[in-house]
């Protein structure tokens, strides 16, 4: 319950704002799209560490480390954001938007360091080669995800918008493909059944960071087109 004296200081900030006098309550709309940008850069620097060590097959506990500070600032971005969501009295669009676009942005990364750590954990020194193609698309995936989060600083640019979605979606059915074939290899030639029970679940993590992609790229779509 909003207690008498609270609900008065409320008014009397809302008024102020409608006048133009409190600068200090106006929206920092541009904070938003700045820590959004620093989210998805972060994200790029960790796809592209991650296909450097997967080339290299050098899943060291110091790589891993450094995968994990990746991860880490992800995280710390993530908070930013809700902090600066509840700080801020009007948004440049639904707060369950921003809430839930930088909570998505976390997954993928959170699942990049799911992938290196995972092949520290099941100590396998030598990738396959499609682990090397997933991890390039991976690292593709997010430069065009980046991209596409920029055009959220205006609906002016939604055609470009649409083109790195549309490159998104490419990729990610290109995951789809490189996946099915990879698990089929292994089927077919692996006979190791606890490799086969590794790889297996080392393509799946993969694929789904690519699912994980599109569904941010699917959210940047509908943000643009319900704030056009």
């Amino acid at each position: 319950m909003i207690c008498a004296a609270r609900l008065c200081k409320f008014k009397r900030a809302f008024f102020k704002i409608a006048r133009g006098e409190n600068t200090m309550l106006l929206p920092k709309e541009d904070k938003f799209f700045d820590l959004f940008d620093r989210q998805a850069e972060n994200l790029v620097r960790a796809a592209e560490f991650y296909n450097k060590i997967v080339n290299e097959g050098s899943f060291t506990p110091e790589n891993v480390r450094e995968m994990h500070e990746f991860e880490h600032y992800g995280d710390e971005m993530t908070h930013a954001i809700i902090n600066t969501l509840n700080e801020t009295f009007i948004t440049p669009f639904d707060r369950e938007d921003i809430l839930a676009l930088a909570n998505r942005l976390d997954d993928i990364i959170d699942n990049i360091y799911l992938l290196a750590n995972r092949f520290h954990l099941y100590q396998i020194q030598k990738p396959t080669d499609y682990s090397k193609k997933l991890a390039h698309t991976i690292e593709q995936t997010t430069r065009a995800l980046q991209k596409a989060v920029a055009t959220l600083r205006s609906n002016k640019h939604m055609k470009d918008t649409y083109r790195h979605c549309v490159e998104i979606n490419r990729l990610e059915n290109e995951g789809d493909v490189l996946r099915d074939e990879a698990i089929s290899d292994l089927f077919a030639n692996e006979k190791d059944p606890i490799l086969v029970i590794k790889q297996k679940e080392l393509y799946e993590i993969a694929e789904t960071t690519t699912d994980f992609c599109e569904h941010v790229a699917n959210m940047v779509e509908s943000i643009l087109v319900k704030n056009n």
